[in-house]
């Protein structure tokens, strides 16, 4: 069974690529084939369907097959899932903030 951390790691690792993070910009749109990523990128297929199976492994983008292609969407679930998780590791206890013993020395 997949830990917190790792499920986390593997929503991050999604977010942490400067092409996957253009790869998500395009997708703003709404939903675009593979062939038309691969051209927008400028990168070889292969190259994409590295960071796809990144992107979709993570929740963040869905997909579907029509015919030779593949399409692919922003999954707003996955979105929501990847922001709740976000805050729920920066999320502070406004009642302990100040509250480190080594504070003071700083």
């Amino acid at each position: 069974m997949e830990t917190v951390y790792e499920t986390r790691a593997r929503v991050f690792k999604a977010l942490c690529d400067e092409r996957r993070q253009r790869i998500l910009e395009l997708l703003h749109d709404g939903e675009k084939c593979a062939c038309t990523l691969i051209e927008e990128m400028e990168m070889p297929q292969s190259s994409l369907s590295y960071h796809m199976k990144i992107l979709c492994d993570s929740g963040i983008v869905a997909s579907r097959e029509e015919g030779k292609w593949t399409h692919y969407r922003i999954d707003p679930q996955g979105i929501e899932v990847a922001i709740a998780m976000l805050r729920e590791i920066v999320a502070t206890n406004q009642a302990g903030i100040g509250d480190c013993p080594t504070q003071a020395a700083h």
